[in-house]
């Protein structure tokens, strides 16, 4: 049996692959991190109805969210050298394209797919707030970012820290691709291993525990934020996302 599938070795070689777990979390938490710089950015536009920028946008989401994350990455990592290229060939310029890490191309595709996610889940929780006390605000005098930093943006964050957190999963899952901008992380260096073993399919197996594990960890801490972000009267009321879905 041990010729078909080798259980030991489910488990000897996750060590090895946790090596490269710093990789993975940088790249997920930079990405996620621009998405929801982006994302809040995109969402503001949209409330605010700023001419010319919602339509922008608008078809911006659109297509982000119309097109796989994988075309996306292969799209950063050989588009952004032909445009910089372009840029030394059309003014002259002196940029170094082969200096730029492919960490930055994986960084730049995940981050701009999860911005198209978040902008709608932020715009969501920004929209969750009543417009009696925005009105309030402003009567007090304040400006539109005076009240998004102060009331709007507090109360509003408790409403999208759920689906701000299943977006974290997601990008964290995504980062297995970034192998396509020649980033070496977890997923990459189970190919590697794969392909000194020809053991695949123990390599997939151990990845899977290791992702799903992280997913678990980050789930847990989630509920704990939640918990102590919510309101006093709707922790006594609090009914975990498992628990609701059963």
């Amino acid at each position: 049996m041990s010729n078909i599938f080798d259980f030991k070795l489910v488990f000897t070689q996750i060590p090895n692959l946790l090596l490269y777990l710093p990789i993975t979390l940088e790249l997920a938490i930079i990405s996620m991190i621009l998405g929801i710089t982006l994302g809040l950015l995109l969402a503001i536009v949209k409330i605010r109805e700023v001419p010319v920028l919602k339509q922008i946008a608008t078809f911006f989401i659109s297509l982000i969210r119309g097109t796989p994350i994988l075309v996306q990455l292969y799209i950063a990592y050989f588009g952004i050298p032909m445009f910089f290229k372009w840029l030394n060939y059309q003014y002259g310029t002196d940029f170094k394209v082969a200096d730029v890490s492919g960490f930055i191309y994986a960084v730049v595709a995940l981050g701009i797919n999860q911005s198209a996610y978040n902008a709608e889940f932020i715009r969501a929780a920004l929209l969750s707030v009543g417009t009696g006390q925005i009105e309030a605000a402003s009567s007090l005098g304040m400006t539109y970012f005076q009240a998004l930093r102060r009331i709007i943006l507090p109360e509003a964050i408790t409403v999208a820290l759920p689906s701000l957190g299943n977006s974290l999963i997601s990008v964290i899952k995504g980062t297995s691709l970034a192998f396509t901008c020649a980033v070496v992380e977890m997923t990459a260096q189970g190919k590697i291993i794969g392909g000194r073993s020809y053991r695949y399919f123990e390599v997939y197996i151990s990845l899977a525990i290791i992702y799903w594990v992280i997913t678990i960890i980050i789930e847990q801490i989630l509920k704990l934020i939640e918990k102590r972000l919510a309101i006093p009267d709707q922790v006594a009321n609090y009914v975990p996302e498992d628990e609701v879905r059963a």
